[in-house]
C-alpha cells in the first residue's frame, strides 16, 4: 500500500517544487491521474487551477466529476489524488458517491498509489474528527479510508495565533491546536500526527517517513514530541 499526505500550504515556488518532486517520485510512470475535487465547491475549476498552478507535476489531472460513474473511474484509475477544502464536505461526498470503499479496495487490494493534502490527507486516516474546517454539512459517518493507524492533523502549528492591532501584535487567547489535539484524546484514543504546513508523509505499507517540515507526534496520556523530515515514524506502525 502506497499513499502520499501532505499538510498543504503549498503556495510559494519552493513549496510547489517539493510538491511536484515529491508528487513524481511517488506516481511514477503513470500517465494519468484521477483527482477528486469535491473539498471545494467549484469541482472544474478546482481540477483546472491544479495544472494553471502548476501543482500537477506534468500528469493528466482528470477530474472524478467529469465521469458519469465515479466508482467505475475509481475502479479503472491508475492512481488517485484528492484535493484539499472543506473536510466535511469532502467526507459528505465521498460516503454519498460510495468512493471509500472504491478508494480503500483500489489502494490495498490493488496497490495503485493515493495522494492527498489537507483534506485529502484527512479522509486517509481512520476518522475525518482532527480536521480544523468548519461543519458545514453533515456527513453520513465521519469514518474514512483508514490507510494508515493514526489521524494527521493538516496545517499544524505550535503556540497561540498572533494578530496585528494598527502596528503591534496582541496575543490571541483562543485554543491552540495542542488544546484541540488534546481535546480529541479526551474522547478517542488513536495517535495524532500534527504536520505542519509544506510536509509530507511517505507511506508504503506500515512504513511512514517525514518528509519537507516537521511534525509533533501526539499519543494519549503522553508527552507530544517533534520529529525532523527524514525521520521514520516508528512508533505509529
Amino acid at each position: 500500500m502506497r499513499a502520499l499526505l501532505g499538510s498543504g500550504g503549498f503556495r510559494t515556488e519552493e513549496r510547489r517544487a517539493l510538491y511536484n518532486e515529491e508528487m513524481r517520485r511517488h506516481f511514477g510512470d503513470v500517465s494519468r491521474v484521477l483527482f477528486v475535487p469535491y473539498a471545494l465547491h467549484d469541482h472544474e475549476k478546482y481540477t483546472r487551477m491544479m495544472t494553471e498552478r502548476g501543482l500537477d507535476a506534468g500528469y493528466e489531472i482528470d477530474g472524478i466529476h467529469r465521469h458519469d460513474d465515479p466508482v467505475k473511474a475509481v475502479r479503472e484509475a491508475e492512481a488517485i489524488s484528492v484535493g484539499g477544502g472543506n473536510t466535511f464536505r469532502l467526507t459528505a461526498d465521498m460516503h454519498r458517491l460510495g468512493l471509500f470503499d472504491a478508494i480503500r479496495s483500489r489502494v490495498i487490494d490493488d496497490d495503485i498509489p493515493y495522494m492527498g493534502v489537507s483534506a485529502g490527507t484527512n479522509v486517509a486516516c481512520p476518522t475525518m474528527q482532527t480536521t480544523n474546517d468548519m461543519p458545514i454539512t453533515m456527513p453520513s459517518s465521519f469514518d474514512a479510508l483508514g490507510l494508515v493507524p493514526f489521524q494527521v492533523n493538516a496545517h499544524y502549528y505550535a503556540g497561540s495565533i498572533w494578530v496585528k492591532e494598527d502596528d503591534e501584535f496582541v496575543e490571541h487567547f483562543g485554543e491552540t491546536r495542542d488544546d484541540r489535539i488534546r481535546e480529541f484524546h479526551e474522547m478517542n484514543d488513536t495517535p495524532v500526527v500534527g504536520l505542519w504546513e509544506a510536509g509530507f508523509i511517505r507511506v508504503e505499507d506500515r512504513s511512514f517517513e517525514l518528509v519537507g517540515a516537521s511534525a509533533r507526534v501526539f499519543r494519549k496520556g503522553c508527552d507530544a514530541y517533534d520529529v525532523q523530515p527524514g525521520s521514520k515514524l516508528v512508533e505509529l506502525a
